[in-house]
């Protein structure tokens, strides 16, 4: 086999996991990024691995909770004003997905990847030392019987993919997380889901194998990708590197790099935020979704991590107080006793209108690939994305129809 001298653009979760899968072959591989490794939405994301969550948000019963979400302060939606004009091209698109038909095709293709999706992390984490970072607890999702239809969609869904859960009813939902208000009228329960106390630490352990085993990190700032005949050059604001093979993973900010490519990916951004209020982690012992408000929490290290919300605003808005207040004001309606909360957190969740990822080569160039548009599953999509994309550069054989993720489909 030859070996190929391999060039990665992007140090979060889906970077390091293909780097680390294409290591796994033998190959030559240098990361960059302008940040140090997991700086950005690997490191503030609600640390679910979710192989459960092959429902889209590109649903018919989402078109109508729209108003409702935006007008409530409550609520898991926002818009930031200023960025509307920017993002009606993806609305449009957005809402062509959301007959059931979409719906439905998303769901299977998502359930495809996510039903791999810790297998693949077990093939890297049994290199690593965790030490007590990954947690088999499961991870509970909670509601009332307001929207209840929309909830029963999921449940269905969910039933028609094969994928495992448990319905949970009031009593159960108390001897599992006695401390929750009695806000509920029925849950979910995934037994076999699992969360990490710290995305970051587990980030930075994926990293340091990486350059354990010979692998290159430069912090650099990425300007553009060239190319000499085939070859893919990356220009970064301090010299140029040639490559065989280069792949884009930098999430929500890959859309320049691949509009540089002549590839109109509709790529946007679906802004997050998480609080934490610091030691009340042992107030639950999972990770536990409120659906209703769309927002989660997650114990951690750093205390209970709060998390949620979707803001369409961009990569340049300042964040929102009103979104950490939507956090704050969330918690307390679920928990007693929260006193004042600390690390107020903005990330960016890369977003495609159909809510598939962007996985498989570029159409205009072959030896580029990309492996972003991930949404809210990047954390728990990126060992499978990277084990994907390494099989896909050597052409080997996956068993999977890897056609929905093409970039092909927006073309």
């Amino acid at each position: 086999m030859e070996k190929l001298r391999i060039g990665v653009i992007g140090a979060g979760i889906q970077g390091v996991c293909n780097a680390l899968f294409l290591q796994k072959k033998g190959h030559e591989v240098i990361i960059f990024d302008r940040e140090e490794p997991g700086c950005g939405a690997s490191y503030g994301n609600a640390g679910h691995f979710s192989p459960y969550a092959s429902v889209p948000l590109n649903r018919p019963d989402v078109l109508t909770d729209i108003p409702a979400m935006l007008m409530s302060s409550k609520g898991p939606l926002a818009l930031k004003w200023n960025y509307v004009p920017k993002m009606i091209p993806w609305f449009l698109k957005f809402i062509r997905n959301c007959s059931k038909k979409k719906m439905m095709h998303t769901a299977k293709y998502m359930h495809q990847i996510l039903d791999l999706a810790l297998p693949a992390y077990d093939e890297l984490f049994e290199e690593i030392d965790l030490n007590g970072l990954i947690k088999n607890n499961g991870i509970m999702y909670i509601w009332n019987n307001q929207n209840i239809k929309s909830r029963e969609l999921e449940i269905k869904i969910r039933d028609q993919l094969g994928v495992k859960q448990k319905l949970i009813n009031t009593k159960e939902i108390h001897d599992l997380e006695p401390n929750i208000k009695p806000i509920y009228d029925g849950g979910v329960f995934y037994e076999y889901a699992k969360h990490t106390t710290n995305p970051k630490k587990v980030l930075q352990k994926l990293f340091d194998l990486f350059i354990k085993k010979g692998g290159k990190f430069l912090k650099h700032n990425v300007k553009e990708l060239n190319f000499d005949v085939e070859k893919p050059i990356i220009r970064t604001e301090v010299q140029r590197f040639i490559f065989d093979k280069a792949i884009i993973a930098c999430g929500a900010f890959s859309k320049k790099l691949s509009d540089d490519l002549y590839e109109n990916i509709p790529l946007d951004t679906e802004r997050g935020y998480h609080i934490h209020f610091k030691d009340y982690e042992n107030l639950i012992s999972r990770p536990v979704v409120f659906s209703n408000r769309g927002f989660g929490m997650t114990p951690m290290e750093q205390g209970l991590r709060v998390v949620g919300t979707v803001e369409f605003g961009g990569l340049k808005n300042p964040p929102s107080k009103s979104r950490i207040k939507n956090l704050i004001d969330n918690a307390k309606f679920m928990l007693n006793g929260l006193s004042e909360h600390e690390d107020e957190w903005l990330g960016f969740r890369p977003s495609l209108p159909d809510f598939l990822p962007v996985i498989g080569p570029s159409k205009n160039y072959k030896n580029v690939f990309y492996s972003f548009g991930h949404h809210h599953l990047g954390w728990t999509l990126g060992a499978i994305s990277g084990k994907i994309i390494s099989k896909m550069i050597l052409e080997e054989k996956t068993n999977l129809n890897l056609e929905p993720y093409s970039s092909l489909r927006f073309n």
